[in-house]
Parts: C-alpha cells; structure tokens; sequence
C-alpha cells in the first residue's frame, strides 16, 4: 500500500487543512493545494491510459517532472565538459566565446587525454610560416560562365521554416559581412534571405520549392526567374541530407503559413510535401542532365549536388555517368551521417548513412582515380564547429566546409534539443513570433560575423604553425591519430589513397572498388545484379 502513501498524505493533509482553516486563514492555501492534489490523484487512479498513475496517484507526476527536465539536468550538472550530446560543453563554449569576440585561450592544460586511442593532432614546424591574410577562398566553376570564390568556413543549408525569420536574417546579415555564403536548404528563398543581400547557395530538393508548377514538378521558368537573383552565387541539388538520408518530409498543413506557403510555392493550409526522391531524374546520367540544365538556365552559375553517401554502387554510378557523358558538376557536396536536422525519425538519426570522414575520403579517392578532382570542388559537413575540424576535413579532401549547428551556436542556441516542439528558447528554431521576435538581429549578426572571422583566424594560426601557407596545402599526412597505446599513424597511411588516373587503368586494391566498382552503371541506380540476387534469395 505504500505506492499510495503519497495520495493518503494529500487527504490527510486535505482534511488537517479544512479543520485548521477555521481558526487560521492562511491555511485556506492548504485547502486549496492539497484539494488540487487529491482530485489529481483521484483522477489518476479512475483513468485508465497509464498504468503508472492508476499504481502511483500523484506521485507519479513526480516522476514525469523529474524526466522532462533530465536533459537539462544532464546538461548542465553531470556531463562533462567533453561529452559529445550531440555537441560537448567545450565545443559549444568555443562557438559562443569566437562569437561574441571574447578570450577564446584555454588555461592550465588540455583536457583530452593525448594518450588515448582516436586522440589526434597536427604536427607543427619549426618553420613555422607568416600569413597575411585568415581570408581563405576557393574557386569554384572556374569553367562556368560565373565562377563564385567561396570561403573555407560557409552556412550550411538550413530553411527558413525549420528556422525562424529572424535566425535567417542574422546568419544572411552575417555572411554579408564576413563574403561567405548562406546555403538556403530547401525550403526556397524566402524574404528574409533577401533582406540583408548576403551570397546564397540556393538548394533545390525533391520538392523543388521555388521552382514548381501545381503538381509539384520542376518548373524551368520559375526556376531561372529566381535563379538570376545576383544575390544567388550557386545552385544545389540536394539528393540526400546526412540527418535523414533516404527520407522526405511533410509539413503539416497547420505549419504552412502565407509565407512559407508563398516562399515554397505551394498552397496555404495544405500538407507541404518533400519526397524522398526526385522526379526530375531517375538515373546517374539523367542526375547529371539536370545539373546541366539547371547551370543553363541560371546563366552559367556553379551548379552541383549535395548527398549523404548511402549504396556505394550509386555514387560510383554517378561517377562513371561523369566519365562516360563528360558533363561534370562544378562541385560536390558531402553531408555526413552525423549532421543535423529540425527533425528526424530516431533511426534514421542514429543509424542510416555513411559518415562524413568515410564518405568524403570515398568520394574524393573516387574522382581523384578518375582524373577528374581537379575539375570538381568538394564541400563537406557534418559537427564542424573549429579550426582542426576544419583543417582535417581539408585534409581529408574537402575544399571547403559547412556548417550548421555551429552557426546556430553563434546565434545563441543552447542545445535544448527543443527544435522539433516549435518552443526553442532562444528563438533561433522556432515560428512562434512571441519567441523569435526576441531574438536580436543586430547582435546576432554581429556574432554570426565573429564566429566565423575569429574561426579563421585560428586556422591561420594552425597552419603557420604547421608550416603551411594555405588550407589547399593540408592532406592526409599532416593529421596524425593515436591507434593503441603504443602506435601513431598518419591518416596518409591508415588509409588507401588513390593514385590520379589509377580507376581509369584498373580496379585499386580497396575493398569498396574491388567490390561495387566494375558493377555501378551510369544509366541505373539499381544493385548489382548479385546485390540483386542475394536479396531475392532472403525474400523466398
């Protein structure tokens, strides 16, 4: 009986209150409270949905208080300052301490313990090297008619509808400021993204928001009446996000407000819905077709593709449609597994996709072995929030790199992983005005500004002191990781890199070649055909 104790204290509690209130007033507090808690607890005990509450009246909402603050709690009293939830303490701290232009100096000692395995560093010079300049860019399109020379450290794709009016604002604001760019995510243009004049990459995604007719199509002449915006640097197809590859998404009706519905170019009140493929294309060249076409209709803007790397025969499909047609993106984009999203389902969180360290390090081996790096530019994604994060990446291929979370850390978001409720507390991901209007678009720029110039300027730091003079210098060689107690390696010899030209003479000695290379098509995203077959024989 005592699971009931608490609902027993409460009447006794109940009838001591009304008995005492006769002669002292204030206890007419406790008539009232205690009164509140006893038809809980009656209530409890009478429904029927949860169990909990029939076997614990009352106390039971205990229980449910204590839980909906545990992430907060765990936050703030028991994590350490390196566990990685999605994003550590440290990490965040760096992000809010380079945005508001405070010391971002660290005392004592490292926290990390540099014996432990995965631990990783880049070595330094004794020769260390004097850069004038932290503005490090990257041509991208050189061939096309509008060649763009994007940053090192850009926005990446978040839409207005997942953030608020105000989160756009301040990171367009910013990215004017800084000359780097503000990817649009999917969700179009929006007037926000037109307020402060800052570049955009404009990403078009299976809905094709911004550029379809009724039926949810691509329309070509929506397409080029927005896509010859000056404000639109670049145009990027979005084939899968790292959050949720392989998923579209739906925004419910009671979501789609007069602008998102006028941004998007869909009917007000009604479901918007993002499939989870294309219908523009259906195959590797048909892809490539609509890269194409879309670089035409913008007027020779950089035009290419964002993916989360899934069935590896698909993207080498993609890159032997590139070796047999010849047309080329101008670059690639590559969204890690561990990127982040307003929204997804829990599996696809935690267990679909390919990494980003993995996937990018497989498509640039890919287009090294065809011959055709040079040609295509590499952005990547995925927890980028330093100037190491940074430089590993470029050193494992990239270009250039995006980021998201951090951006939103430079606005003020305190990882309340709130996003998907509408209710975040600082504003940044949310359509709710009485919360968004808060959020100060003055000083949020100016963070967003800051973020990325301070950034920067600790990668200029780090590569002088590795000897280096530029980003473009950085490879595999220069990153080193602990991989037992006893043993240091080089990603360069961890990892087999490809010799330039070696796919096109034959199949390296990797196993992802060896296994999908000869078999990816260029005209089909379909299996191999014993990818096929083993599949069939588990069906019968």
């Amino acid at each position: 009986m005592y699971r009931y104790l608490a609902f027993a204290f409460c009447l006794l509690m109940l009838v001591l209150s009304v008995a005492l209130a006769r002669y002292w007033i204030a206890w007419d507090w406790g008539v009232v409270i205690f009164g509140l808690l006893c038809v809980i607890g009656l209530w409890d005990m009478l429904q029927t949905r949860s169990t909990l509450r029939r076997n614990y009246p009352v106390l039971a909402h205990f229980r449910f208080g204590l839980e909906s603050i545990g992430p907060e709690i765990r936050q703030y009293f028991v994590q350490s300052d390196l566990d990685e939830v999605p994003f550590s303490r440290q990490q965040r701290a760096l992000v809010y301490q380079r945005a508001k232009n405070q010391m971002d100096v660290v005392p004592f000692g490292t926290l990390h313990s540099t014996y432990r395995v995965d631990y990783e560093w880049i070595n330094h010079s004794v020769a260390p090297a004097k850069i004038d300049s932290h503005d490090f860019r990257v041509l991208i399109g050189a061939q096309s008619r509008q060649p763009y020379s994007a940053s090192v450290f850009n926005i990446s794709a978040m839409s207005f509808g997942a953030l608020s009016a105000n989160a756009i604002r301040a990171l367009n604001e910013g990215a004017r400021r800084g000359h780097f760019y503000h990817d649009t995510g999917e969700g179009s243009i929006s007037p926000y993204h037109r307020e402060c004049g800052g570049d955009l990459v404009w990403e078009i995604g299976s809905g094709y928001f911004g550029c379809r007719d009724e039926a949810g199509r691509f329309d070509p002449e929506r397409f080029a009446a927005n896509a010859a915006d000056p404000q639109v640097k670049m145009i990027e197809v979005k084939l899968s996000q790292g959050a949720k590859p392989g998923h579209g998404g739906v925004l419910p009706a009671a979501k789609v407000s007069a602008e998102i519905a006028a941004t998007r170019g869909v009917p007000m009140g009604m479901d918007c819905v993002s499939p989870a493929a294309h219908s523009a294309f259906a195959t590797p060249i048909e892809l490539l077709q609509f890269v194409a076409r879309l670089r035409e209709l913008s007027g020779g803007k950089p035009t290419g593709f964002k993916l989360a790397l899934g069935h590896p025969w698909e993207w080498f499909g993609i890159a032997k449609a590139m070796q047999e047609t010849g047309v080329l993106p101008d670059f690639i984009v590559v969204d890690g597994a561990e990127g982040g999203t307003g929204a997804a389902p829990a599996e696809f969180v935690d267990h679909v996709g390919v990494p980003m360290h993995e996937a990018l390090r497989l498509v640039h081996n890919t287009l090294v072995g065809l011959d055709l790096r040079e040609r295509i530019k590499l952005g990547a994604a995925g927890k980028i929030t330093s100037a190491f994060d940074i430089a590993k990446t470029i050193a494992m291929g990239a270009d250039w790199c995006n980021a998201g979370r951090g951006y939103m850390f430079a606005l003020g978001c305190i990882q309340s992983l709130s996003c998907h409720t509408d209710r975040c507390p600082t504003g940044v991901a949310t359509q709710d005005p009485r919360r968004w209007k808060h959020l100060d678009l003055a000083d949020k720029a100016t963070r967003v500004h800051h973020y990325h110039e301070n950034t920067l300027r600790a990668l200029r730091e780090l590569l002088a002191a590795a000897g280096l003079n530029d980003p473009a210098q950085l490879g595999p060689e220069h990153i080193l990781r602990r991989v037992s107690a006893v043993e240091i390696r080089s990603l360069a010899s961890l990892y087999r890199y490809l010799e330039p030209g070696e796919l096109l003479r034959h199949a390296p000695d990797h196993a992802v070649f060896k296994d999908f290379w000869a078999d990816a098509r260029a005209d089909s995203f379909q299996p191999p055909a014993r990818v096929k077959a083993l599949r069939e024989s588990k069906s019968r």
